[in-house]
């Protein structure tokens, strides 16, 4: 059975995948979902939620509902960007580094180890704070290129593994060049371990891109979920009971968490079988029950 077929049958997957779907629909079609524009003034300051502003406005007089729905757009491209870029670069690494060894090994394991040495967040906030207000692009780029280390290592590991099968001897008795196999006859055999790579990756640069807007490192002048809550704390929404201005982007980054969160575990399960405990346990029961019905 395909991966796309098996995650069409596992549970969590179905539910990340609706959520996921539904956060990108709203992304994509964010005009024709609200009238008002995210960085015009539509209200007074710090209205609460009415019919009118379904979650309120800021204290500049935004729509946040408008500034949600748009900024759903910046989070997902900051995500997706960068948990590209790093699943890119650990997949092509971590193959080279598995299937070559030697020389070329030890020197992508000296470059994997000294970026997995480093604290990656305190890295990423002295970066941030080295260029200043950071665009979208600049923070998925600095995402991308000091995140790769746990992907190489993961990947590295398995192509070690997958190196030693027959198919691969084969390959290479049969003489097709390096290249050839690392991309035909390797690499497929790590669809899984990539996307789990890819999907935790973007879960950790949603994360991470709203941590340093939120710190005051990112563009004031964009609209996105971090943005929304560096403004909220700096309008002290939760002081003066504006309590509507800082839930919305927390709520939306939990819930886009928990859609990859529940698409990550769906993969990690089609991969590693022995995780598959929910239909193990109900088939267990059943049997228990059968024994005691006979007796």
């Amino acid at each position: 059975m395909s991966l796309s077929k098996q995650l069409l049958n596992n549970k969590k997957a179905l539910f990340g995948l609706a959520i996921l779907v539904l956060v990108i629909l709203i992304a994509v079609f964010a005009p024709l979902l609200t009238e008002y524009s995210p960085v015009k003034r539509v209200g007074r300051p710090h209205q609460a939620p009415s019919w009118e502003y379904w979650m309120g406005t800021t204290r500049l007089g935004h729509d946040v509902f408008s500034r949600l729905v748009y900024g759903a757009r910046v989070s997902l491209a900051v995500g997706f960007g960068a948990g590209l870029l790093i699943t890119v670069i650990g997949t092509i690494l971590g193959i080279i580094a598995g299937y070559k060894g030697g020389v070329v090994d030890e020197v992508i394991n000296f470059f994997t180890n000294m970026v997995l040495v480093v604290p990656n967040l305190p890295l990423l906030l002295v970066l941030a704070a080295f260029i200043g207000q950071a665009s979208p692009l600049v923070i998925a780029v600095i995402l991308g290129f000091t995140s790769w280390a746990w992907g190489v290592r993961v990947t590295r590991s398995e192509t070690m593994s997958i190196r030693q099968r027959d198919f691969v001897k084969s390959a290479e008795m049969l003489g097709e060049p390096g290249w050839r196999i690392m991309a035909f006859e390797i690499f497929p055999n790590l669809i899984s371990i990539v996307g789990i790579n890819f999907i935790g990756s973007v879960i950790f640069a949603v994360i991470t891109e709203a941590t340093l807007e939120f710190l005051g490192l990112g563009d004031p002048n964009t609209v996105s979920w971090g943005i929304m809550l560096y403004n909220a704390q700096n309008s002290s929404a939760l002081s003066v009971g504006a309590w509507w201005d800082l839930l919305a982007p927390c709520v939306a980054l939990a819930v886009l968490g928990l859609g990859l969160a529940l698409i990550n575990f769906a993969i990690d399960e089609i991969a590693n079988p022995r995780l598959r405990t929910g239909g193990m346990l109900g088939r267990w029961t059943r049997m228990v029950r059968l024994g005691e019905g006979k007796v």
